[in-house]
């Protein structure tokens, strides 16, 4: 504990640096709710369903486990994004080993997520697995992975079976990642707002850095409890209270927010092979950030972020309205866009 409060700290940590201990915060959260949830939750298809519901109803205090179970993974996933940008904005990717750590979290969590979204069995988590998984088939032999991954020839019992299991499992293989991601962090150094490297010019970590962490926890949990006791379906789906059907299919299948910037380009491009390709390269491009030039000026390198954040966020509310024409091309010069961040950042 005496090493953690004198902890040598740069001075000019703004609130941005509170990010990294509040994902650690949060997936605790998820962690301990997540237990309580698979005490009464049921993975046969049959009974999937009806023991979400009988969490929501008959469980003491079932409800509101289960809405900050799947509130926390949106603010999770939201705080990995804050502090994904925090390192691009900031060139925390020159500590190589902790930022390939990093984005490999990020592939797990994204991963965690989708699995989790499966679990409830309604209507959009049952036709969100199949479209999602059904991009495998565009690959070589990615029927036979398909067929293999389902457990037959759809989403049925054993491709709900095996989500839950990896759902669950996953996370122990990111708990050493996390704390090794950790340990690269601080065995070089904390960096800064100046993009350095410096044990100069520090403080110890209490009092000061110590109560700006606590400012920052409560106003994320001031904001998260209002989400889950006020608005606990703001980032929900009215469809997934529809129990799975395979005759029944939803007039507008999206996947949730935090996917929907990749979803967005590839249902804007007309090849399957080529759409499923950028999809999944949109974000193993992150993995390029350490090759990012250092000679190129920080003017222009806050300009080049600030255009890619904001191209960002229109292709995730594109990803997430009716398809149209104007959608369509807006979206494939956006993506276009996207990737150009990447390039015009490893050239100059």
């Amino acid at each position: 504990m005496s090493i953690l409060l004198k902890y040598p700290t740069p001075y000019n940590l703004n609130y941005f640096w509170n990010i990294g201990s509040l994902i650690g915060i949060f997936m605790g959260i998820q962690i301990l709710s997540g237990l309580f949830l698979t005490m009464f939750y049921s993975s046969y298809i049959e009974q999937s369903f009806l023991s979400v519901v009988y969490i929501m109803n008959d469980v003491n205090m079932g409800i509101y486990i289960r809405f900050m179970h799947m509130n926390g993974a949106s603010f999770c996933m939201a705080l990995i994004y804050l502090h994904l940008g925090r390192g691009l904005y900031y060139k925390g990717y020159y500590n190589y080993i902790s930022w390939f750590l990093g984005v490999s979290l990020l592939l797990m969590t994204m991963a965690v997520a989708f699995f989790g979204y499966v679990l409830p069995w309604g209507q959009m988590s049952f036709w969100g697995a199949t479209v999602i998984t059904s991009m495998i088939s565009v690959f070589p032999w990615g029927m036979k992975i398909l067929i293999w991954l389902w457990g037959g020839f759809s989403v049925n019992y054993p491709t709900l079976s095996r989500f839950y299991t990896l759902h669950f499992f996953m996370p122990i293989i990111m708990v050493p990642v996390m704390f090794l991601h950790i340990y690269f962090i601080h065995m070089k150094g904390s960096f800064n707002p100046l993009g350095l490297f410096t044990k100069s010019l520090t403080f110890n970590f209490w009092p000061y850095f110590g109560i700006k962490n606590f400012l920052g926890f409560f106003f994320f949990f001031f904001f998260f409890f209002i989400i889950v006791f006020y608005y606990p379906e703001i980032f929900g789906e009215e469809d997934n209270y529809i129990e799975a059907s395979s005759l029944i299919t939803p007039t507008h299948i999206k996947p949730e927010w935090y996917f929907l910037f990749a979803y967005a380009m590839l249902r804007s491009i007309p090849n399957k092979l080529l759409g499923v390709l950028v999809m999944v390269f949109s974000i193993l491009i992150f993995f390029l950030a350490s090759l990012f030039s250092s000679f190129i000026s920080m003017g222009f390198r806050f300009f080049f972020f600030f255009f890619w954040f904001f191209n960002w966020m229109i292709l995730t509310f594109l990803g997430g309205i009716h398809i149209t024409s104007h959608a369509i091309f807006l979206s494939q010069i956006l993506g276009i866009f996207y990737f150009l961040f990447f390039f015009f950042m490893l050239i100059f």
